[in-house]
Formats: structure tokens, C-alpha cells, sequence
């Protein structure tokens, strides 16, 4: 399973953004959280969600767009 798959973005949840949560994820991340600690957190989420997170993130980063 191609792990963007579990990423949505819908607007009518997570106020449009992208969703299983990937700034939660991140924010806690950044935080200093493990794995472990973020799926204690976030109890409805699976390892393979935070993996999808980061690599969502990644790939947003890897291909900026250019402001006019």
C-alpha cells in the first residue's frame, strides 16, 4: 500500500487540511516526541501513519512552488 493513501484532504474535516493528522504528527515531532510517545498521543493512529506523515512532508518540501 502506497502510504500517501492514507493521507486525505477533504474540506470538510481537519478544516481542509491534509488529514490523518500530518501537522499533529509533525508538530509533535518537532516537540521531541518518539514514535512510541505519538502513538500513545494519538491512539487512533498506526505507525504506518506517521511514516506517511513525514514522507508527505518530504515530498511538499522537495517540490516548492516558485511565488510570482
Amino acid at each position: 500500500m502506497n502510504l500517501l493513501e492514507r493521507i486525505t484532504i477533504n474540506p470538510e474535516q481537519c478544516g481542509g487540511r491534509p488529514c490523518i493528522r500530518v501537522t499533529d504528527i509533525l508538530d509533535l515531532y518537532a516537540a521531541g516526541l518518539s514514535p512510541e510517545q505519538i502513538l500513545e498521543e494519538l491512539p487512533d493512529l498506526e505507525p504506518d501513519d506517521l511514516k506517511a506523515a513525514l514522507q508527505y512532508a518530504s515530498m511538499r518540501l522537495n517540490h516548492p512552488t516558485i511565488a510570482a
